[in-house]
């Protein structure tokens, strides 16, 4: 069993251990059809400890329906455009 799993950080983080075990599966779901991890991983390590990873370190969450959403980081937010600079 993965220790992250005993953490109630982890529970919490989601919201709760029934939101926690549907984020889980979706996100295993998502990488065994081929999804790229969001965290450095090794070589064959395994998904479940890249899906925890990806949750402790707030890459991914459930969105308002029920599923997988990845949070982008700011590098990825358009820039605010300022007219005078036009």
């Amino acid at each position: 069993m993965h220790d992250e799993l005993k953490e109630e950080e982890i529970v919490n983080k989601v919201g709760g251990r029934f939101k926690l075990s549907t984020l889980i599966q979706k996100r295993l779901v998502q990488l065994n059809r081929g999804s790229r991890p969001l965290v450095d991983s090794k070589p064959n390590q395994d998904k479940m400890s890249i899906v925890l990873q990806e949750i402790l370190q707030d890459k991914i969450k459930l969105d308002t329906s029920n599923e997988v959403a990845i949070i982008a980081p700011a590098i990825f937010e358009s820039p605010e455009i300022d007219s005078d600079d036009l």
